[in-house]
């Protein structure tokens, strides 16, 4: 029992190290022309997606959390506001999604890249005023770009991570 709780651990921490990175690269890359100032692509979601469709919820919300974190450090209050209620909003919808829905990989990364956007105009909201409402029919355009490209990494990676054995998934423990 106690080497699956050490790998498990383990796996979260790897998780969320590969997250931090992923953070840390689009950080670096200049924001999407086509779109809002400030928007990405949100590669780190590909890893909340991952953990959550491989091993479980609590996982993911442990990636999802160091994420917020990593955004306090780097970027300051709001952006681990933003980080934090948007991820957790996605979290959930995309628990939820799984859990009740049974869809596809798609449309769980587009019903979690959604609740991500709407999570962080919620908090736009509470530190501007209600003008950030007209962001939402672009962010929610967006959602279906960004929440099909994290769908499909996940859908692409998923089983070539699984096959190496490195993960125990959530129906081996």
């Amino acid at each position: 029992m106690k080497s699956k709780s050490t790998l498990r651990l383990t796996q979260t921490a790897l998780l969320s190290a590969v997250a931090l990175v992923l953070s840390y690269i689009e950080m670096s890359l200049p924001d999407l022309l086509f779109v809002l100032p400030g928007m990405k692509l949100g590669l780190s979601n590909i890893v909340t997606m991952f953990a959550l469709t491989s091993m479980s919820f609590p996982c993911a919300l442990v990636v999802c959390l160091v994420k917020a974190v990593f955004a306090l450090l780097m970027r300051g209050f709001t952006a681990f506001m933003m980080s934090l209620c948007g991820g957790l909003l996605s979290l959930v919808a995309m628990y939820l999604l799984i859990k009740f829905k049974k869809i596809g990989f798609v449309g769980i990364g587009v019903g979690g890249a959604f609740c991500h956007n709407l999570g962080q105009i919620l908090v736009a909201y509470f530190f501007t005023d209600s003008t950030v409402f007209a962001y939402f029919f672009v962010l929610g355009f967006a959602s279906v770009i960004t929440g099909t490209v994290t769908a499909l990494a996940v859908y692409i990676i998923l089983p070539k991570v699984l096959k190496l054995g490195l993960y125990q998934t959530r129906e081996e423990t």
